[in-house]
């Protein structure tokens, strides 16, 4: 953390762009790589490393320690970050339609990643709080580089609105937990669940406070708005692995407070379940590429949260079996989302670089222009999009295996919770699938709708390497989900709380199950590749050439002809017009040779619409109306004082005369 932060001062005090980017980005991936190697210790079963320091600051200590729970999210957080920099020095390399870039951004890329490790090695309250709002201003900063532009700055006001409402539910949290006058994590434990209020009152604050962070809906409201704004390499991060800290917090919070009742996973369960089928529903419905992948990010915490509310309903009924694939599938998950995630936001981030525009029906053909971005942003549509043989298909076909798992008890509030999760990753899997084949085909196949998408060209090289590093990663962790649940298995104690008579929660139990799949997987993958060779060697020896797709007798097609992302996914978004409220605007051709004709549609978020835009129309409407009382005259302000002073007196009186 003092290298990331070292060299994030030093590249906004250097002089020089290039400079500021060589001492920026070198210095995250320097940090990025010390962090790792002192994370993976913790994770393979070695010592967890703790220091405890004194702190003249109330109710706080400098207590930090790195046990598995905090190496398994440390690692997507520093190897996600690492890469996003390298692809940074690429990314802010200046043109035209892209000045130069200032140091500022990377001060606080690197004291973002800094904030976010932090987080996730504080054992004290009130240090958790305060590398939390680090992390938080760290990324307002980020998001609003371009605040030149009005609607990045409304993005900053609301990420930062929400930022902070989360952040009030987590101090009252912890001042709840710290019943006996300590907010040193270690005594949370031992106060138990009970110590200053219910244990149900702690984990609603939980889910709200860290819900926010993480995106659950109706919480969610400030990522689609964040991350269109904000740089291609900060939202691979944010996306990547700072809304799984609000993941992060939750579970961390659960393990606090001891075995917990049904309606914990009920609620969890529901909120995945809601947030997973709107999350895609809604990315569905998108036009702006970062947009759409900011709606599936949704969409993959609300699989997330589905793990875990199998996971609580499993630790509730004391059942290993079901507490161990349910949270093992949404820790395996937090890690494939940070990979996918991060690989189809960088890929978008080259896409928008190179053809100037993030609008989809924009775009098109660009797979012949962009080889190596379009086959690697194939690569994270599949794994997104949950199919076998990549990472996303593993820890789906996980809390699949936990779902089949309730449904076999002879519990039935467990076999509801079983056939509710099979129905919510069966239609989120469904819908997913045809959001990214509509997203890839109309991007990367077709002919180019616009002259910018015709004459794009392909990612520099700094831009390509983390891409197929990710693209890589993705298929290894697909391949070799087998042998990586025993580390899973390592994180698991941390969590759960069963009373000593049932047996431990064995996730390497299902490894035969994993192992089919990997080798299928393996299967597939070779025979591909073999089959891919075979036509290349076929084809050396023989004239190839291009020729005009045969166009049903029109003599000049032109790219209006073809499929719009709008007609799409029109069919899918039909039966679902009611839920999403789905706006169309038109108009219609007229007489033998029209003038013109054009259709429209938008989707906003009827969550920022019908909810919470009301509200803070009410909350403007109201200071304003009591703005008055601020008159601007000093001897105003001191009557205020002294009339407060004399309330708190008499009620002092009135309570102990």
């Amino acid at each position: 953390m003092v290298i990331l932060a070292a060299s994030g001062i030093a590249a906004w005090a250097a002089g020089g762009w290039r400079l500021k980017t060589w001492i920026g980005a070198s210095g995250a991936v320097l940090g990025c790589a010390v962090g790792i190697a002192a994370s993976v210790p913790a994770l393979l079963g070695g010592a967890s490393p703790s220091l405890r320091l004194p702190w003249d600051l109330p109710l706080a200590s400098f207590s930090v320690a790195i046990d598995s729970l905090s190496s398994f999210f440390l690692l997507p957080v520093f190897g996600i970050s690492a890469l996003a920099a390298i692809y940074g020095a690429g990314y802010d390399r200046p043109s035209p339609e892209h000045p130069r870039p200032s140091g500022f951004s990377w001060l606080w890329f690197n004291l973002l990643v800094a904030s976010m490790a932090m987080v996730l090695v504080s054992r004290n309250g009130i240090l958790f709080l305060m590398a939390w709002e680090l992390m938080t201003i760290a990324s307002y900063f980020l998001v609003t580089t371009h605040d030149e532009r009005p609607q990045v700055r409304r993005a900053g006001r609301i990420y930062l609105i929400a930022a902070h409402a989360g952040t009030a539910c987590l101090l009252v949290l912890f001042l709840l937990l710290g019943a006996h006058e300590s907010l040193d994590f270690d005594r949370f434990s031992a106060a138990g669940p009970g110590a200053a209020a219910g244990a149900g009152t702690i984990f609603i604050l939980a889910i709200v406070g860290f819900g926010v962070k993480a995106g659950f809906i109706p919480l969610h409201v400030w990522l689609p708005e964040a991350h269109p704004a904000a740089p291609s390499p900060v939202s691979a991060v944010m996306s990547g692995v700072m809304i799984k800290l609000g993941i992060y917090g939750l579970v961390r919070t659960i393990s606090f407070l001891g075995e917990p009742p049904l309606w914990w996973g009920w609620v969890l369960l529901v909120i995945g379940l809601v947030s997973g089928v709107l999350g895609v529903l809604y990315a569905l419905a998108q036009h702006e590429l970062k947009r759409l992948l900011a709606f599936s990010s949704v969409e993959n915490v609300g699989l997330i949260a589905m793990g875990l509310g199998l996971g609580l309903i499993g630790m509730a009924r004391h059942s290993p079996l079901l507490l161990a694939l349910g949270l093992g599938a949404a820790l395996l998950h937090v890690m494939n989302h940070a990979i996918f995630k991060a690989l189809l936001f960088l890929g978008a981030g080259s896409v928008i670089r190179s053809a100037n525009t993030g609008e989809i029906e924009h775009l098109g053909a660009l797979l012949k222009r962009m080889p190596m971005t379009g086959a690697t942003f194939l690569v994270g549509a599949v794994a997104v999009s949950g199919l076998p043989p990549l990472n996303g298909f593993v820890s789906e076909f996980l809390l699949l295996l936990g779902a089949f798992a309730a449904v076999g008890t002879d519990k039935l509030p467990v076999g509801i919770a079983g056939v509710a999760v099979i129905a919510g990753v069966a239609l989120t899997g469904g819908l997913a699938v045809a959001c990214f084949a509509r997203v890839f085909g109309i991007v990367f196949l077709g002919a180019p709708r616009t002259e910018a998408a015709g004459s794009a060209s392909e990612a520099n090289a700094l831009m390509r390497a983390p891409m197929l590093v990710l693209a890589a990663a993705c298929v290894v962790i697909g391949l070799a989900s087998p042998w990586l649940l025993p580390i899973l298995a390592r994180v698991l104690p941390v969590v759960t709380t069963l009373p000593p008579d049932v047996p431990a929660p064995d996730l390497v139990s299902v490894r035969p199950a994993l192992l089919g799949t990997s080798i299928l997987g393996g299967v597939f993958l070779a025979l591909l590749f073999l089959i891919h060779g075979w036509r290349s060697l076929l084809l050396r020896r023989r004239s190839v050439r291009d020729a005009v797709t045969w166009d049903c007798g029109y003599a000049r097609p032109t790219p209006r002809m073809q499929y719009t992302a709008s007609s799409f996914a029109q069919p899918i978004l039909g039966l679902f017009a009611p839920m999403l409220g789905t706006k169309v605007s038109s108009v219609k051709p007229l007489g033998i040779f029209p003038p013109r004709a054009s259709l429209e549609t938008a989707t906003p978020d009827s969550f920022r619409e019908r909810v919470f835009r009301p509200i803070f129309v009410e909350i403007d409407r109201f200071l304003a109306s009591v703005r008055r009382i601020q008159e601007g005259r000093v001897q105003v302000y001191v009557l205020y004082i002294a009339l407060t002073l004399l309330a708190l007196l008499a009620y002092q009186f009135v309570r102990n005369p």
